[in-house]
């Protein structure tokens, strides 16, 4: 078993290459994750900011008529 992590005298290179790209995959996702975040707040944003725009809209028109 000691002769799989050794990985015949290559094994500090070699995992440490694992480590170091499962820590860059975790870094991208959390990264993702606070971009999606981000972008559902904002368009929950936009999506309050038009409703109320088209309250103000249907206001009007009812007093018009």
């Amino acid at each position: 078993m000691s002769e799989f992590f050794s990985m015949g005298g290559y094994g500090s290179y070699i995992w440490s290459s694992y480590g170091v790209a499962a820590i860059a995959m975790i870094v991208l996702l959390l990264a993702t994750l606070r971009g999606l975040r981000n972008s559902r707040r904002e368009l929950d944003q936009l999506e309050t900011v038009l409703h109320t725009k088209r309250q103000r809209r249907n206001r009007k028109s009812r007093k018009a008529t």
